[in-house]
């Protein structure tokens, strides 16, 4: 791993990576750490639905640093006030995408806060999808490892229409029971469902954009859009492209190994 660790600097940021950089707003960036002195710095890649925040969590409690989704800064936002939460509210009404400068203002302010708690390292889900995010990243973090989950599209399409999320609790199940038969070279695939507990079961609900048209644009967007990114960090030589052969017992020791964490959960558990 320690030829990841090399740090880089931007040698020629655009006129917004500068505008933000020397920002001295009420979200500072913190300066770049010494690879040595913290904890991993992680980005997780893939396609809606594939499960990066389910795995991301999982390693985040592993190696105890901090899972951050952008998708829960903007939500944790939008739950407070203030004139930053006002403009995100705005802009959300509107249906309109939150813009690069908005999204790194609360990262950093995110990155700034566990600093504040001690924390060292994070892991990123989902985030950056651009290569213009992941430039501005580049002056903010120094990333170690990239991890881009992929999944096949035919069992992916099968576990989005399968989301269901609590009415009431607001957690994300999955009532897929997903049995692919091998064919053609390739292997079969078996996905138990994600089911809720009983009391869950009837607040059900469907996802208004899980549809089949919508999740098979939605895939094709990303897709069109992710390959520059995964090119990005690929030539960088931070990139690892892991297949999940299925579903969380399947994979989790798999991605272990293909991260070389298979014998540090076990250690944990020791030491417990």
């Amino acid at each position: 791993m320690s030829s990841l660790l090399t740090r880089t600097r931007l040698s020629n940021p655009s006129p917004f990576l500068r505008r933000f950089l020397s920002s001295t707003s009420s979200s500072p960036l913190r300066p770049l750490p010494n690879p040595v002195d913290r904890n991993v710095q992680w980005i997780f890649l893939g396609c809606p639905g594939v499960g990066k925040g389910t795995y991301a969590s999982r390693l985040s409690s592993l190696l105890s640093v901090p899972h951050i989704a952008t998708g829960d800064l903007v939500r944790d936002e939008l739950s407070s006030s203030g004139t930053l939460s006002d403009q995100l509210r705005e802009i959300v009404n509107r249906g309109e995408l939150v813009s690069d400068e908005i999204i790194f203002n609360l990262l950093s302010k995110r990155l700034a806060a566990g600093d504040a708690k001690g924390e060292s390292g994070f892991i990123l889900d989902g985030f950056p999808r651009t290569i213009n995010q992941a430039e501005i990243l580049k002056g903010v973090a120094d990333i170690d490892l990239v991890v881009n989950l992929k999944l096949r599209e035919d069992v992916l399409l099968e576990k989005c229409l399968g989301r269901r999320i609590c009415s009431q609790c607001g957690k994300n199940y999955n009532v897929a029971s997903i049995n692919v038969k091998g064919e053609n070279g390739r292997p079969g695939m078996s996905m138990a469902p994600l089911l809720p507990p009983q009391h869950c079961m009837s607040k059900l609900i469907t996802r208004s954009d899980d549809t089949e048209e919508v999740v098979k644009e939605r895939l094709r967007i990303y897709y069109e859009k992710s390959q520059p990114v995964e090119e990005y960090y690929r030539s960088q030589g931070k990139l690892i492209e892991f297949d999940l052969p299925g579903g969380i017992p399947e994979s989790w020791p798999k991605l272990l190994e293909a991260l070389k964490l298979d014998d540090y959960e076990e250690k944990q558990l020791a030491a417990a």
